[in-house]
C-alpha cells in the first residue's frame, strides 16, 4: 500500500508521517530530506525530489512494503504521478491531504518550527501563502490538524488504509 500524505509546509505532515510510519511498520519517503541531499550534493533540484522518490516507493512497494510518502503533491500532475507509482506496483493508494484551518496557528508552526536537516530553508509564511498549491479533483482523506491531534490523525488513516477503507 502506497499512503501519500499531501499539504501546504507547516501543517504537521511529517509529524503524522513519521507516527503513521512506525505504526504501519513502513517506509518514510520525505521529499524535504531527499531534496536536501540532492543540494547538499551541489545539485540545483526543482522536480528531481519527486522523481527519486517515485522510484524509491516502487522498488519497495515491489518488494511489499508500505510506503508512507510525505510531500507538498501541490498540483495533480504530482497526484497522479504518486497513482501512477501505486498501479505500476500494482498496490492500493490512500491519499490524505493535510490542512490547518486555523490560519493563526498554521503562521505560529511556519513561523516557531526549526528544521530537523542540516542545510534546509524553511519557507516563510508569506512563501506558504504565496505556494502554488492546487485544489483535489478527487476523493481522499482530509486531516485537519487544528482540530485533530497526531494520535487521532494516525487513528483516521489507519482506518482509511485498513481493507475496508472505513473513513471514519
Amino acid at each position: 500500500m502506497l499512503v501519500v500524505l499531501s499539504g501546504l509546509p507547516g501543517v504537521g505532515k511529517t509529524t503524522i508521517a513519521r507516527q503513521l510510519a512506525s505504526a504501519l511498520g513502513a517506509v518514510h519517503l520525505r521529499i524535504d530530506t531527499i531534496e536536501q541531499a540532492l543540494r547538499n550534493a551541489g545539485w540545483e533540484v526543482e522536480g528531481e525530489g519527486y522523481g527519486v522518490a517515485y522510484a524509491v516507493a516502487e522498488d519497495n512497494l515491489r518488494l511489499g512494503r508500505i510506503v508512507v510518502a510525505d510531500s507538498v503533491n501541490p498540483w495533480p500532475l504530482t497526484r497522479d504521478a504518486w497513482r501512477s507509482v501505486a498501479d505500476r506496483a500494482g498496490v492500493r493508494i490512500v491519499d490524505v491531504e493535510v490542512v490547518c484551518s486555523d490560519a493563526d496557528e498554521h503562521r505560529r508552526r511556519v513561523e516557531l518550527r526549526s528544521t530537523d536537516l542540516a542545510g534546509h530553508r524553511l519557507p516563510t509564511w508569506t512563501e506558504v501563502l504565496e505556494r502554488d498549491y492546487r485544489p483535489w479533483s478527487r476523493e481522499r482523506l482530509v486531516i485537519d490538524t487544528a482540530r485533530t491531534d497526531v494520535v487521532e490523525s494516525v487513528r483516521r488513516i489507519l482506518a482509511a488504509a485498513s481493507p475496508t477503507g472505513d473513513h471514519a
